[in-house]
């Protein structure tokens, strides 16, 4: 009955699945949109719950050791899930006055969320290609949905050539890779890893695939212009659950594929790029006048945050990756939500930071909202951001990684001015002219004010969820 076990260890990518083929298929025969959103919500939630109810299962694998099962596999899952389930809530009206509003841009965003958490519970180098080329097709798809303006079409084609050519170090590297092995299963690979150059090549290439996908310096080349022409809405999803699941995936290489060993220390690699992704990205974003580019520079920055906990190579450093992954994409979707609000008052061009003055006192809940998720992206207590910023830096103290942590501290400083400088616009600059703004939405508000909730609640309250993931690294890696 090993089949039953498969399918319990990858339902809630099955239930998305069939989720996205059914949203597909009601597009076909021309059943409203609105069905469809439905139905993406309803199918997320379910996913989510067996996700979340999977937490409690012992650690496994499944599909003959390609799939990792329960434990932390769960918790990635659950992650990438709620990124998906809270942008697909907000993007209703975005898509409506966007033309956009059709089953087949459900089914986009399902499928590439089947990708996720297959690249999310990968355990084999086959599955991790395979959810992370699934995730990535979509991707360059919804990258390039404004096909009417010109940063769309710039977005989408930047994105697919630059992510093309990364699939082929990846590619090449996990060819290496089984050549020096003779296996692509990650705990095969780490049994029979010796220190040859055709294995670090090979891990090399891969990671450089990695890096690409998370956007990290020097591999980041793409980000700003594709998460500017991209539809609001669903840059926030790129930026939280895709990166969420990459994150995750490449926890998995490290700890179970990697280990900390003469053939695969790759913590001096790791602490490099993620100096060079916290400075870089936080001083590009301190000059930019766009929100959406600067959210996109600051989402580099946070990518070198969550580095300097991998590169503590601990359990308390993965936990603090996974609780900061959590807090980043709760607060991320919610900042892309407001954004995407305004934009949907005056058009796809609202983004400049000067359009923003005054703003603040026309719909009071957007700009308290909004406040609240940026003094949270900056890591001012008592929001969650700053709860997850100690924990991956207190995890690379700990690990006797003092410069890394010190660094990161600055740059997390240093991002404070721009974040900020929204804020000034907002409530202390005065409006050029009266701008009307249309009320929101019961439901968009609705899932703003849960973003901000959560936002708070888990600043104030996150010791014992944290310990609990301890509890489930230690249990789920060898370190």
């Amino acid at each position: 009955m090993n089949y039953l076990h498969d399918l319990q260890a990858f339902l809630p990518g099955i239930i998305v699945a069939i989720t996205g083929l059914t949203v597909l298929m009601l597009d076909a025969f021309k059943v409203k949109a609105d069905t469809s959103h439905t139905l993406s919500i309803v199918g997320l939630v379910a996913a989510l719950i067996a996700a979340i109810l999977s937490l409690t299962e012992a650690s496994s694998t499944a599909f003959s050791g390609m799939v990792a099962y329960g434990g932390v596999a769960a918790f990635g899952s659950a992650i990438v899930l709620v990124g998906a389930l809270f942008s697909v809530i907000i993007c209703k009206d975005y898509f409506e006055d966007n033309d956009l509003h059709t089953g087949d841009v459900y089914a986009m965003i399902m499928f590439a969320t089947v990708g996720m958490l297959a690249l999310a519970t990968s355990n084999d180098l086959i599955s991790f290609f395979l959810g992370l080329e699934t995730m990535s097709i979509c991707l360059y798809v919804m990258a390039g949905l404004m096909k009417t303006e010109k940063t769309g079409a710039e977005a989408a084609l930047k994105y697919f050539l630059l992510g093309a050519f990364s699939t082929g170090f990846l590619l090449y590297g996990i060819a290496l890779i089984y050549g020096a092995t003779g296996h692509t299963n990650f705990a095969d690979i780490a049994a029979n890893a010796e220190p040859t150059l055709l294995f670090f090549g090979g891990s090399a290439l891969l990671l450089v695939g990695i890096f690409f996908k998370l956007g990290a310096v020097p591999f980041h080349m793409w980000t700003p212009d594709v998460y500017q022409g991209t539809p609001t809405p669903l840059t926030g999803f790129m930026a939280t659950a895709a990166k969420s699941a990459t994150f995750v995936a490449f926890i998995l290489v490290l700890t179970r594929m990697l280990p900390g060993s003469e053939a695969g220390d790759w913590t001096n690699v790791i602490q490099v790029i993620a100096i060079l992704t916290m400075i870089i990205g936080n001083l590009i974003a301190l000059v930019q006048d766009n929100v959406k580019r600067m959210l996109a520079y600051s989402s580099i920055a946070h990518a070198g945050y969550l580095l300097v906990g991998l590169a503590a190579g601990t359990a308390a450093g993965y936990s603090g990756v996974l609780y900061y992954l959590f807090a980043y994409t709760i607060m991320n979707v919610g900042a892309f939500g407001v954004i995407a609000y305004y934009e949907r008052n005056h058009g796809l061009d609202f983004t400049s930071i000067e359009s923003y003055a005054g703003l603040g006192f026309k719909v009071p809940a957007m700009g308290v909202m909004l406040s609240i998720f940026l003094f949270s992206l900056a890591g001012i207590p008592p929001f969650v951001g700053f709860v997850g910023k100690y924990y991956v830096f207190a995890a690379a103290v700990n690990a006797e990684l003092v410069p890394l942590a010190i660094i990161g501290v600055l740059a997390s400083a240093a991002s404070v001015y721009y974040y900020l400088r929204v804020m000034v616009y907002l409530y202390f600059k005065e409006s050029h002219k009266d701008l009307p703004m249309i009320a929101p939405g019961n439901l968009f508000k609705g899932t703003l004010a849960v973003l901000a909730g959560l936002t708070i609640y888990y600043g104030v309250e996150p010791v014992l969820p944290f310990s609990g993931l301890i509890e489930l690294i230690s249990s789920y890696y060898t370190i």
